[in-house]
């Protein structure tokens, strides 16, 4: 009978410090995060210097909790892997001090993952056998692309953003709204009271066919409409602001992912990314998938935002081919994606 191959995955990239057993790249043995939303929630957003000490007091806990769900020992374990980039720099490099420490007691490979990637492996935990070549539109609060995998071993980046993520532009929505941290999903929640035709926020194309993104008018146009607003005394509907802005942000995500599907002539589309979680995006790319002849996979919610669980699967292909990382692996808070 075969062995399955046991990888403890280690996140800590931003606010969430997280550890997963997962098997064979597709079985979830235990997935624990340890959030500090409601740490950060009266700061309005993430401050590094606490995220970190709360990733030092957290890791060995969150990890002693994994392998105990998973009903494992650390002489289970095969390998190794943790996030080394991009994000937060002290937060990172407490994961990564951490799972190079353990790597060398315990005599395991070590892996370092792509934070990115890994939101894209979240799909291959869910489908494992999703149709390539696919066009995967990662969305997070720092990063907007579309990715062109080949194979599991081959992608590159057809587009990027020019300015304010996807994410980053709904989280400064909601603040200016006065909505509470973490902005995105509070501001969907507003949105379902709202008209998303109400005002006609402006969409960036950018150049024809581009598919590159530009959030920061869209951000800018809401924030002049509430100032103006303001300033003349007009009454502001602010579930119907919420409505037009996300409506506006989906209709350039999705429009430019079908763009880029059918232009490289990819097999399946891929939504990944904590922003992967909104309702609205689902909704509409799937909608355009199916127009399309396109079939569309959407990790399932609780794998959208920052977990461990997608870097234990990216880690696994890592894996097999035996891409395995020096224990001088650094933290690299800017690092590319290609």
């Amino acid at each position: 009978m075969a062995t399955e191959t046991n990888i403890l995955a280690i996140e800590s990239s931003c606010d969430e410090t997280a550890a997963a057993i997962v098997s064979d790249g597709t079985r979830i043995r235990a997935n624990i995060i340890a959030s500090q939303i409601a740490v950060h929630r009266r700061f309005g957003g993430v401050v590094p210097e606490i995220a970190s000490r709360h990733h030092m007091e957290n890791i060995v806990p969150v990890v002693s909790e994994a392998l105990a769900t998973a009903g494992l020992a650390f002489s289970d374990v095969d390998a190794v892997a943790v996030t080394y980039g991009p994000g937060l720099v002290g937060a990172l490099l407490v994961g990564v001090a951490y799972a190079k420490s353990l790597a060398y007691a315990l005599g395991k490979p070590l892996i370092g993952v792509h934070h990115l990637l890994g939101h894209i492996y979240a799909g291959f935990l869910a489908y494992p056998d999703l149709p390539l070549p696919a066009v995967s539109l990662v969305v997070s609060g720092g990063h907007t692309n579309l990715v062109y995998l080949e194979d599991h071993t081959t992608r590159r980046i057809l587009g990027s953003t020019r300015d304010d993520a996807a994410g980053e532009a709904f989280d400064k929505v909601a603040r200016v709204l006065g909505l509470p941290y973490p902005g995105g999903p509070e501001l969907e929640k507003l949105a379902r009271e709202g008209d998303p035709r109400a005002i006609p926020f402006p969409r960036a194309w950018l150049e024809e066919n581009s598919l590159d993104f530009s959030f920061s008018g869209l951000k800018s146009a809401v924030i002049n409409y509430l100032h103006h607003a303001r300033q003349v005394g007009q009454e502001v509907n602010r579930a119907d602001v919420a409505a037009s802005f996300q409506a506006a942000v989906a209709e350039v995500l999705v429009t430019k992912t079908l763009l880029a599907a059918t232009s490289y002539r990819a097999r399946s589309i891929l939504l990944a990314g904590g922003v992967a979680a909104n309702s609205v995006l689902r909704r509409e790319l799937r909608s355009a998938g199916e127009q399309a002849g396109l079939p569309v996979f959407f990790p399932p919610r609780e794998l959208c935002t920052d977990n461990a669980a997608m870097i234990g699967c990216a880690a696994y292909y890592q894996y097999l081919r035996r891409d395995f990382a020096p224990l001088s692996l650094n933290a690299i808070p800017d690092l590319p994606l290609n």
